[in-house]
């Protein structure tokens, strides 16, 4: 049972999706809801590290007009990657890694034009958390002009687990923070990169700037605290860009 909108809802729909292999963007679960199927269905989600949110019935009742079982799940309209296939591959190309990293970025119309200048400043996959980003809908993949469909997207399970196997790789990590010491344009990106824009409210996680090689700042005059998170990620793109002669 599914609609015209990449929702698929009832119970067994939703285990038959996730067994057939759909990527899966989130499950949205009706509170307090039990039963062996979810039971099942829990179980699925555990073990394929898929997003769930517990909403009240309410919700569910609006997004669809059927049956929905207390269960309603959006199946992403683009193929997730796995980083730790992506990442050989780069180097096997010869090819210096460039990973953007978006910690809870959650405006839809952000995201899609962060993924749009990524796409074009030659970054090799945009890197999302399972829980807290923004959903891959249709106005994202609107706003990114398409580029969603030509960029790999990685979502993982726990972005501190992804910075470390990062670092481990030879990859330096550099947040994007006003809370940084250094200058975006002190530092070389002509080595193997991760850059990770923070949210929209509060920046770069804590744990997140901790484990990072680099907090990087860009300079500005003391009018206005701080940019909109997709145009700050853009300066930072396009300085990498400049320095590897990707653009310009």
């Amino acid at each position: 049972m599914k609609s015209n909108k990449n929702i698929v809802f009832g119970l067994h729909p939703i285990i038959e999706a996730i067994k057939a292999g759909k990527d899966i963007d989130k499950v949205l679960i009706q509170k307090n809801a039990k039963g062996p199927l979810l039971s099942e269905l829990f179980g699925l989600i555990k073990e394929r590290g898929i997003s769930t949110n517990s909403v009240p019935v309410e919700k569910l009742n609006r997004l669809v007009r059927g049956n929905h079982q207390g269960a309603i799940a959006f199946i992403s309209p683009v193929t997730f990657y796995q980083l730790e296939n992506l990442l050989p591959q780069i180097y096997e190309r010869g090819e210096v890694p460039l990973f953007l990293m978006l910690d809870r970025v959650s405006d839809v119309r952000n995201f899609g034009a962060i993924v749009r200048t990524a796409a074009c400043a030659g970054v090799h996959a945009v890197i999302i958390p399972q829980k807290g980003g923004a959903q891959i809908s249709e106005d994202a993949i609107k706003t990114s002009a398409g580029a969603l469909f030509k960029i790999p997207v990685c979502k993982e399970k726990t972005l501190l687990n992804t910075l470390k196997y990062l670092q481990d790789s030879g990859i330096q990590i550099v947040a994007c923070t006003e809370k940084g010491n250094d200058s975006l344009y002190q530092i070389d990106y002509t080595t193997p990169t991760a850059l990770i824009m923070g949210s929209e409210e509060d920046g770069v996680s804590s744990d997140l700037l901790k484990k990072s090689d680099y907090l990087a700042k860009i300079p500005m005059t003391q009018i206005v605290s701080s940019l909109n998170v997709s145009v700050a990620a853009g300066v930072f793109l396009f300085e990498v860009g400049r320095q590897r002669s990707i653009v310009g």
